[in-house]
């Protein structure tokens, strides 16, 4: 059998303590000196030793400052996996270092408690239900300061209005118009593609007026201002909220929804409409340009089958789901960007989640209104 490996216990003296690290700690620890032990016994624990002694016995005034260098020192040693001492303290020296000594240990790290599958459905319903009882407190006071107020004298920011409506509709036609024009175009060569097989392609016309009366004028209309006019009334009040702001305009005693959302609100209920129609009629364009190009007929029997397909209901279908859209799209921007927390990088993140939850609730609001129609109306 071969001898047994020496064990740590078993090792000689003089091995052991040349393991053991000295460093002497200067007469008085300023910033300087402070940071100079701090790097030597960081380095000495990085270097493989196991034990530290810092000899106090050249200490001679041990203030505040030295204190704290003196603890962020043996708490560093530690973190290296170096067992440090404080060695050859005297006199009022050591009884400072008595008074510092709970310090040295430093606060345990709090106990990771996991949490259970009921728990975390539980807290997921809890900040939903305050999460919509923030949005409800909004939507009332917007609905009062937007509709209300101004006819009970408290007064409205018309001008605050009128450059709303310049960057929510008027500066939204141009590209409100391309997309609905370009859709209608690619829903126009879908539709031909298959009416030619039946030798009905003057039927395209009707498809495509009915398809953007009722739902295809709305539903891109609300998703290209979403991701325009949305996200940018979220970054707006959620910057004003991280730089508070916001907090500013409460302390004074003025009305978040009056000054900042209420102007909004009116804005956006007024353009969304006429931009869905402005929709409407680009995408019954793309539509003529795709006969123009390959199916052939006139432009009087292309504009006489447009009219007998167009019908009054189709085209109230459209606005109220415009309406319903825009009430969408200026609440979600509002009740995100109020309720950003995070800094910077949370206006972003608030952002994104006003898209996404404005994108989710028309699709849906589409899917209801829809069904409503086909069903009952």
């Amino acid at each position: 059998m071969s001898p047994a490996r020496p064990t740590d216990m078993d090792q000689k003296p003089e091995v052991a303590e040349a393991r053991r690290t000295v460093i002497a700690v200067p007469e008085a620890l300023s910033d300087t000196e402070g940071a100079r032990l701090l790097e030597e016994v960081a380095g000495a624990a990085a270097s493989g030793s196991r034990a530290i002694a810092l000899d106090l016995a050249g200490l001679k005034r041990l203030d505040s400052r030295g204190g704290a260098w003196l603890i962020r020192t043996v708490r560093a040693g530690k973190a290296g996996g170096a067992r440090v001492e404080l060695t050859g303290a005297r006199g009022e020296t050591a009884e400072v270092i008595d008074l510092l000594a709970t310090s040295f240990v430093g606060s345990p790290p709090p106990p990771q408690r996991s949490t259970g599958f009921l728990e975390a459905v539980g807290n997921k319903a809890f900040a939903s239900w305050a999460e919509l009882g923030d949005a409800w407190r909004l939507t009332v006071d917007a609905v009062y300061w937007s509709f209300i107020a101004p006819f009970e004298g408290r007064g409205f920011r018309w001008k605050a209005l009128v450059t709303e409506l310049d960057d929510t509709g008027v500066r939204a036609i141009g590209i409100v118009s391309l997309l609905n024009f370009l859709l209608g175009l690619v829903i126009a060569m879908l539709s031909a593609a298959q009416a030619t097989t039946f030798g009905v392609q003057i039927y395209v016309a009707s498809l495509v007026v009915m398809g953007f009366a009722r739902e295809l004028a709305a539903i891109m209309t609300g998703i290209v201002v979403s991701a325009r006019t949305g996200s940018a009334i979220t970054a707006e009040l959620a910057t004003m909220k991280v730089y508070e702001e916001i907090d500013a305009l409460k302390g004074m005693g003025l009305s978040v929804a009056k000054f900042l959302i209420a102007p909004k609100v009116l804005a956006i209920l007024i353009a969304m409409p006429i931009l869905t129609a402005i929709g409407f009629v680009m995408g019954v364009a793309g539509g003529f340009v795709l006969n123009a190009m390959s199916l052939g007929f006139t432009f009087d029997r292309w504009w006489e089958q447009t009219l007998q397909a167009a019908t009054v209901r189709d085209l109230l279908q459209g606005g109220v789901k415009a309406v319903c859209f825009a009430v969408i799209i200026v609440m979600v921007g509002c009740h995100n960007g109020l309720r950003v927390t995070g800094g910077v990088r949370g206006v972003g993140m608030a952002t994104t989640r006003a898209v996404v939850m404005d994108v989710f609730l028309i699709v849906v609001a589409d899917l209801f209104f829809t069904t409503i129609f086909y069903y009952f109306l």
